[in-house]
Formats: C-alpha cells, sequence, structure tokens
C-alpha cells in the first residue's frame, strides 16, 4: 500500500483567501464572523454570518466564466487552483488519468436556485438561465476543477452534509493507498448564506442568535452557547503518493495515516445523545493509523456551537482517550470561521496540517464560561504552542453522518 501525503493546500474563508492570512489569522484568535449585508435581515431573526469578503470572481475567472459557476463553486475552484499551485504541480509533468478530484458540497448552488426561482416567478420561465442547472447540481464544484486543471481521473463528489470535507479527504486517501491515483484534490465547498437557508436553520433554533455582538457569537464549549454561526468558504487538499511525491521533489506538509467514517442510524438534525457515531469513527480512524489513544497529540473538534452536539462530542473523545483525554488539547476553530457547513472539514484539514507544522494549537475563543458537561482541554482564548506529531480532526454532518481523519507530522 501507498504511503499518501499532503503536498499543497488552499482556502477560502471569512478570516483569509489563502493559506498564509487564514492561519496567522486564526493563531491571533480573529473572528470572521460579522453581519450579513448580502441582503435585508430585519425580518429575519439571525443577521450574522461568516461570510467570505472582497472575493473577486471576475478578476479570478474572468466575468463570463464566473457568471458560469455558482458561488460555492467559485471558491472551490479558486481554493484548488491555490493548492495546485502551493503543490508545485506541472501539467504537463503529471499523468493527468492518474489525477482526480473529491471535492464535494452540501447544499451546492443554493444561490443560483434562489435567483432564478425569482425570475421564474417574476419575469417567467423563458427568462430562466440555461444554466442554473450545471450551476446548482453539487457536483459542479468538482467537474469545474477538473475541466480547469485538466484532470481525467476519478472525479467524486460526496454528499455526507457537514462531514464532506474529510469524506473527501478519506476517500481520497484510500483511492491512492491502493493504487488508484497518484494525485487527487479533496476537500469541500460551501456559499449557502442565503435568506432562503437561513430562515430554514433559524427556524430550526439552530442558530445564534447573538446578532449585537457578531464575533462573540461563536462559542464552542462555553456556558452561554445558543447555537452555530452559518458560514461560507472552501478549503482543499492536494493529496499524493509518498512516491509520486518523492519522484519530483515535491515539498511535503504532511502524511494521512488514517480514516474512519459511521452512520449514527439515529436522526436526521440531531447527533446521536452518547456519541456512538462519532465514536465509532473516532475508532476507526485511529485503528487504520496504527494508533493508541495516547499517541493522539491534538485533536481538532467538529464542535459548531449547540448545546447537544458539544458536550456529545466531548463524550465521544473521552470515551475514545480513556484516562489521555484530560490530556490532550482539543481545538474547534469554527469558534472563529463560524459553520462552513460542507467547507468545514477541507478548511479545518488546512489548519490541521499548520498545527503540525508549526507547534501551534489554535485557540478556542469566546470560551468564558465552560461548560461543567465540557470537561476537556479546549485551549481557551489564547493559541498555545505544544510539540504535536498526531492530529486527529473530526466532522459530523446531518442525517449522522461521520467521518474522522487522522493526519501525521511528515518523516521520512
Amino acid at each position: 500500500m501507498n504511503r499518501v501525503v499532503v503536498t499543497g493546500m488552499g482556502v477560502i474563508s471569512p478570516v483569509g483567501h489563502d493559506v498564509d492570512t487564514f492561519w496567522n489569522r486564526l493563531v491571533e484568535g480573529q473572528s470572521g464572523i460579522s453581519s450579513i449585508d448580502a441582503f435585508d435581515t430585519s425580518h429575519h431573526k439571525v443577521k450574522i454570518a461568516g461570510v467570505v469578503r472582497e472575493f473577486d470572481a471576475d478578476g479570478r475567472f474572468g466575468r463570463k466564466e464566473a457568471r458560469r459557476m455558482d458561488r460555492f463553486a467559485q471558491f472551490a475552484v479558486a481554493a484548488a487552483e491555490e493548492a495546485y499551485a502551493d503543490a508545485g504541480l506541472d501539467r504537463d509533468k503529471v499523468d493527468p488519468e492518474r489525477v482526480g478530484v473529491y471535492v464535494g458540497s452540501g447544499i451546492g448552488g443554493i444561490q443560483s436556485m434562489v435567483e432564478q426561482e425569482t425570475v421564474l416567478r417574476n419575469r417567467g420561465p423563458e427568462r430562466v438561465s440555461p444554466l442554473l442547472v450545471p450551476m446548482m447540481i453539487a457536483n459542479s464544484a468538482a467537474a469545474q476543477i477538473s475541466i480547469r486543471l485538466g484532470t481525467w481521473g476519478p472525479t467524486l463528489s460526496p454528499v455526507t452534509a457537514c462531514s464532506i470535507g474529510n469524506t473527501g479527504i478519506g476517500e481520497a486517501f484510500r483511492l491512492i493507498r491502493y493504487g488508484g491515483a497518484d494525485v487527487v484534490l479533496a476537500g469541500g465547498a460551501e456559499a449557502a448564506i442565503t435568506e432562503l437557508s437561513l430562515a430554514s436553520f433559524s427556524n430550526a433554533t439552530a442558530l445564534s442568535t447573538r446578532n449585537d455582538e457578531p464575533t462573540r457569537a461563536s462559542r464552542p464549549f462555553d456556558q452561554a452557547r445558543d447555537g452555530f454561526v452559518m458560514a461560507e468558504g472552501a478549503g482543499v487538499l492536494v493529496l499524493e503518493s509518498l512516491e509520486h511525491a518523492l519522484r519530483r521533489d515535491a515539498r511535503i506538509y504532511a502524511e494521512v495515516i488514517g480514516y474512519g467514517a459511521s452512520s449514527d442510524a439515529y436522526h436526521m438534525v440531531a447527533t446521536h445523545p452518547e456519541g456512538r457515531g462519532a465514536y465509532q469513527a473516532m475508532k476507526l480512524a485511529l485503528q487504520e493509523a496504527g494508533l493508541q489513544p495516547e499517541q493522539v497529540d491534538v485533536i481538532s473538534a467538529h464542535a459548531t456551537s449547540t448545546e447537544l452536539g458539544d458536550r456529545v462530542e466531548t463524550m465521544a473523545i473521552k470515551r475514545l482517550l480513556g484516562e489521555h483525554a484530560g490530556k490532550v488539547p482539543v481545538t474547534s476553530n469554527k469558534s472563529m470561521l463560524g459553520h462552513m457547513l460542507g467547507a468545514s472539514g477541507g478548511a479545518e484539514a488546512v489548519a490541521l496540517v499548520k498545527m503540525l507544522q508549526e507547534g501551534i494549537v489554535l485557540p478556542t475563543i469566546n470560551l468564558d464560561q465552560q461548560d461543567v458537561n465540557c470537561d476537556l482541554d479546549y485551549v481557551p482564548h489564547t493559541a498555545r504552542q505544544a510539540t504535536l506529531t498526531v492530529g486527529m480532526s473530526n466532522s459530523f454532518g446531518f442525517g449522522g453522518h461521520n467521518a474522522v481523519i487522522v493526519l501525521k507530522k511528515y518523516n521520512q
């Protein structure tokens, strides 16, 4: 079996449109949450989100091409092109049949759908764009990446709700490990901050209503948390077989060593109250990595800032790690980014790679009064220096989809 390494990274997020900016702002504990100004929120209970600002799609792709992609696909392509360039890949020197794309989205092109629904009602069916369907479908991001980069290998769009990024990375890891590809761009993208989706999540009482202090609204593990904050963006990694990477003298960031997936088999929107699926996915990921619980140095938690979710994830981690649980720093990037939905796993994987590289555990901001039922070391407020070799990243999604990846600091 092939060893699989990370050789490139790209990210579009509420705190930055490139990996360096993204990382530096997370280390500083900066929040990307702000008031929504893309539409009128006066009749909405929730008025805040993790909005990607100053993203110039026309400048990146040209106006004609930008108009052919929904916002989520624009984010995905931008992150993928950054990762591809970061990996130093040369289209003339790789076999396109051995390069794949595993990039998904939970909600897909909802902005295009909402816009064209308005066109249909106001201007009639003859005015609806013929590009709506290819812009709306969730696989359009992966397809656009493949088209633009000229990749002919397996191209898939996993749809596992908020665990998509880890699902894409984990399945790409397996594909390369067993010889199905040399290189795969893997991750997720989302751009679902619309009136419709905001209203739906809000009416489900899933979102924070801390509208007057947006930067303090996302507060995982805090006693005063009142829901998650919607966010948008994309995160993409270039995964590559070690042999292929060494052959072209690539820079190697980290190694992917384990992946676990499971289902709660419980409820469409509520996590299993005992964390059964979360525990199983983490256990499977560690088993594939060939590691014992005490070898985990840091956990990037799913931790969305919901009362049940944060508590149950804590339970699952404690069950997995046993006596070691209290010694492992657990961090939630969502405290700063908000919940990027299908993009969260990819973006958080980028952050985990950087943590292993730099020996820095990112902070969980806004953790002012820790919930008594959330009793692990969540690295409150301030980033922390640490010796890090192995990191685990958790992603859990609606429908009970759980996906966990284990990364290791690269060592020849």
